[in-house]
């Protein structure tokens, strides 16, 4: 075992981790590196029977899956007896119904964290965006920010995670575009010069291990980004020709990218809304000096490595048909 800091080990074999949201994109990664570290896990769904797929990841009984609200005291109370860390993934990229940013982004996560003090945990990771800010105007990154400001009040050791787009087999941005370049003539590159910095979602389950694991990461936000700095024009471009299916990416200005924003306020099948368009005009990409990846020993994954093959599947012909 490696050595503690100020008194506070890494993860021992057998030990458990509570993870709330463990059933979406980033949280299924998050379980399986947790599972190989010999970790078991606690996975914390709404719903437990939509999370079942998530034990095979492991040995039998390693991995536990609980139905838990983020927005009920006793729901977390009950998800942290007994954990030696805890990881809060809960997040949601446009409001619907019950589901809002102030109740899930910023009380549930100050919540989840309230519990795992509670409990004793030694460590937690509270995974949020970056340009979250509590100050913000934007709804999403005012909620995200508020959140990190809760997790910290309650568990000062925190470590905050702020990945840039996640990318990945069942990520909601990529898949999203090749799905539209299958029906429609064109791409559109609403502000296409916005920055990013896709990171890879195995990248970011073993920064959330890592930071488990390092007590000098305790207390300390990253942001995690990966090798690649594209426009938003590049990645459109980008995901137009791995596709083979040669769609024009064509630039909207201001007033039409507005408009189809608003639409996507209240139509859910339009590629963005009102507050992901405002968030995606200030860029989302590793501030300069930030701490990332490499700080935490992971080495951030080209996407090249795994773009490529994650969209053979919207080729004409599927994926065993021929690359453009």
């Amino acid at each position: 075992m490696a050595n503690s800091v100020n008194g506070v080990p890494p993860l021992a074999q057998g030990e458990l981790v509570t993870v709330v949201g463990g059933a979406g994109f980033i949280g299924r990664y998050v379980v399986q590196a947790l599972a190989r570290a010999g970790c078991r896990v606690r996975a914390v769904s709404r719903h437990a029977d939509s999370a079942l797929f998530l034990k095979p990841l492991g040995d039998l009984g390693q991995i536990q899956v609980v139905s838990g609200n983020i927005t009920s005291d006793a729901d977390m109370a009950a998800a942290f007896a007994g954990a030696a860390a805890g990881v809060n993934l809960v997040g949601i990229l446009a409001e619907s119904g019950s589901q809002r940013f102030d109740s899930l982004q910023a009380e549930g996560a100050g919540r989840a964290a309230r519990a795992a003090a509670a409990a004793g945990a030694r460590s937690f990771v509270q995974v949020s965006a970056i340009g979250a800010d509590a100050g913000s105007p934007i709804a999403y990154a005012r909620s995200k920010g508020e959140g990190e400001q809760a997790v910290l009040a309650a568990f000062p050791g925190a470590t905050i995670l702020r990945p840039s787009l996640v990318a990945g087999p069942e990520d909601q941005f990529f898949n999203r575009f090749a799905g539209m370049a299958r029906i429609a003539p064109f791409l559109p590159a609403i502000s296409g010069s916005s920055l990013f910095q896709p990171v890879y979602v195995h990248d970011v389950a073993d920064a959330v291990l890592a930071a488990l694991n390092n007590p000098a990461a305790r207390g300390q936000t990253y942001e995690l980004g990966g090798p690649d700095v594209l426009s938003f024009t590049a990645i459109l471009q980008m995901i137009s020709d791995l596709t083979g299916l040669d769609r024009p990416v064509v630039p909207l200005s201001d007033f039409t990218s507005g408009l189809l924003a608003k639409l996507g306020d209240v139509l859910p099948f339009m590629p963005m809304n009102s507050d992901q368009l405002a968030m995606l005009k200030k860029g989302n990409i590793v501030g300069p000096g930030r701490p990332g990846l490499a700080d935490l020993g992971v080495t951030p994954t080209p996407l090249a490595a795994f773009v490529p093959a994650m969209l053979e599947r919207f080729r004409r012909g599927g994926r065993f048909a021929k690359a453009a």
